[in-house]
């Protein structure tokens, strides 16, 4: 998460990037800024009549007049609150609308930018600039941005209509204004950063509590809920050193801001009483001076809170626009190639892959991948774990791309296809079966956006893929398929979450299915006819499945052996088993691995075993070899 960019931009160039957003309702915030500044106007102007007052009707003691000036400053009062009230009537809705526009922009984002994006961010840190940052940004552009200029220009007309009554006032009012500017140079640059660790922080705190959530199941199957709670008040108490340092700041600068008036008010006494005595000036006109004084000290006072505001605005300004700005390395072409008629032929051609952070030294994970899938064909993927059988899956739906070589599909590189066709000819089933708080249909539709999932159509799409992921038990839920599935589907078992997966991806009808493991929680009767299932389906589809068990390798046409990161051979399971140690050695692991699971008796082969169990002459080696 960089913010060196960020960082080096002043704080008005920072809110600047904002306007995009705001420029929509520049209007409404004119409005806004108008009205709040007509109602200082109105303030400062009611202690000109004061002075009017002081000076005719309350020295000639003419009740009429006295009444006249009372209603006159009433009147100036109302006016002023309808000011404010159409001041908040322009701003209040439209801000609103910027904050809808921005938290819908950076949910989009999110969904366009690249998994490796989300494997360097906390979820909690993201979480927190959607919400949080982003209801600062508001709260600023509808409050925030209008009183400080507002407050700003009414110090300024103020100061100049001290010197009305006298320059030496007017002076003394400004002189003693030079150390609250210093103070306040000093408190952007101490409050600035403080405000940047606090949302950051707050951002690491919302990260604890949503793995706390999300591994309940884990801290209490181990009773580390104390361990778990000691870390989170370690990072709140950090939080809470932090919010003190900011609010000792901000009292500081309040310290300034309440104290420099005060001595202004003393001075400014002491020269009017001189000035009286000089006869430079009259009574009426030191009594409008303490009235524009004391009418100016709010906005004096207010620009403390107001600057705080502006930076802890630009701060989530910053953080809100990392997102913004972050490289999307995987984007539609320019010129995007449709496939008119896909047939499902996936190619891997020297294809290589090495995630960012590696080392210079560091081979690349995937290290020149030669692989070619025919049409219809099922592939198995088998290697020992960190070959990189998982990642190869990521490569032909563009979850990540190829930093070297090329994946094609039909002949064309999977880069040069729109996104959006590319997965719809490619579809994805993972171990980790994530399923969203939605109903049980639109878990399993999730990839047909061609359909109304209410539609005859649909409904049997969903009954077909619900059979061959053997899901019936959906029926059974309290609603049947339009059950709510709780977050992440974890109301139900490992098995259901990854039948209810598989049956997503069936749903979406591909040309070509990538499955990695999807079965691994399933018990061995249930796998058997899922597995029985899948056979129908793939009949006609291209399949890659990372297989984890022997039984997986049963589905394929070919296996494919992965190690270190490249093919090292492709064939049949008996002719690999025949022809590479190396895959005996991954097939007996797999299976030792089943049995520890299932409880039974593995069975390891070696070559002359299966040289026994395979009846072929040696003709027939020769010609399988040649093919």
């Amino acid at each position: 998460m960089s913010t060196s960019s960020s960082s080096s931009l002043s704080t008005f160039a920072a809110l600047w990037r904002l306007k995009p957003f705001v420029r929509p309702i520049l209007g409404r915030l004119a409005g806004g800024a108008l009205s709040a500044l007509a109602a200082a106007i109105i303030a400062l102007m009611i202690p000109v009549l004061l002075e009017q007052i002081v000076r005719g009707p309350i020295e000639s003691g003419v009740t009429g007049l006295i009444v006249a000036g009372a209603l006159g400053v009433l009147a100036l009062g109302l006016g002023e609150a309808a000011m404010v009230w159409l001041r908040r009537w322009f701003v209040l809705t439209p801000a609103t609308e910027v904050e809808y526009r921005m938290r819908s922009e950076l949910y989009a984002r999110l969904q366009t930018l690249p998994v490796a994006f989300h494997d360097r961010w906390q979820s909690g840190q993201l979480l927190s600039r959607m919400m949080q940052d982003i209801n600062i940004i508001r709260r600023w552009l509808a409050f925030g941005l209008i009183l400080l200029v507002v407050n700003v220009l009414t110090i300024i007309i103020g100061a100049v209509l001290l010197f009305r009554w006298h320059w030496l006032l007017g002076v003394i009012f400004l002189v003693t204004g030079v150390p609250m500017w210093i103070q306040g140079y000093l408190f952007e640059k101490r409050y600035g950063a403080l405000a940047r660790r606090s949302q950051d922080q707050a951002g690491d705190l919302a990260t604890s509590v949503e793995e706390s959530v999300h591994g309940i199941r884990v801290l209490k199957a181990f009773g580390r809920g104390k361990h778990a709670l000691s870390r989170f008040s370690r990072q709140a108490e950090t939080l809470r050193e932090t919010e003190l340092s900011k609010a000792r700041a901000i009292g500081e600068i309040w310290f300034w801001l309440d104290l420099m008036p005060q001595i202004a008010f003393g001075l400014s006494l002491i020269t009017g009483m001189w000035l009286i005595w000089q006869g430079a000036i009259e009574l009426p006109q030191l009594f409008a001076f303490f009235a524009m004084a004391t009418v100016l000290r709010w906005p004096i006072e207010s620009i403390g809170f107001l600057f705080s505001f502006m930076l802890d605005a630009r701060t989530a300004t910053d953080r809100v626009f990392e997102i913004y700005e972050a490289t999307n390395s995987i984007t539609d072409p320019e010129h995007p190639v449709r496939i008119a008629e896909p047939r499902g032929e996936l190619a891997f051609e020297d294809a290589h892959f090495r995630y960012q952070d590696a080392g210079a030294a560091e081979r690349d994970l995937l290290d020149g991948i030669d692989l070619v899938l025919r049409p219809g064909e099922t592939m198995a993927l088998v290697g020992l774990t960190g070959s990189g059988k998982t990642t190869l899956t990521t490569l032909p739906a563009r979850l990540y791309d190829a930093t070297g070589g090329r994946v094609t599909l039909d002949g064309v590189d999977v880069r040069d296809l729109a996104l959006s066709e590319l997965r719809t000819h490619i579809a994805m089933a993972f171990e980790d079966a994530t399923l969203f708080s939605a109903s049980v249909r639109e878990n399993v539709l999730l990839g047909r956006a061609d359909l109304d999932p209410h539609s005859p159509e649909a409904d049997r799409v969903l009954r077909e893929a619900l059979d061959v992921a053997q899901a019936g038990f959906a029926d059974s839920l309290p609603d049947g398929v339009e059950t709510i599935i709780g977050e992440e589907g974890l109301s139900l078992s490992g098995g259901q979450r990854q039948r209810l997966a598989l049956a997503r991806a069936v749903a979406a009808k591909p040309k070509v299915l990538v499955l990695d493991d999807p079965l691994s929680a399933l018990d061995v009767d249930t796998e058997a006819l899922v597995e029985e299932a899948l056979r129908h389906v793939l009949a006609d589809t291209t399949a890659l499945i990372v297989a984890h068990r022997p039984s997986t390798v049963a589905l394929a046409d070919r296996v494919a052996l992965l190690e270190r990161g490249r093919i090292t051979a492709v064939g049949t399971h008996a002719e690999l088993l025949r022809s590479s140690a190396h895959y005996r050695h991954v097939i007996s692991s797999l299976e030792a691995e089943e049995a520890a699971r299932t409880g039974s008796i593995p069975v390891i082969r070696d070559a002359d075993a299966e040289r026994e169990e395979t009846p072929d002459t040696a003709s027939d080696i020769e010609e399988e070899v040649q093919a």
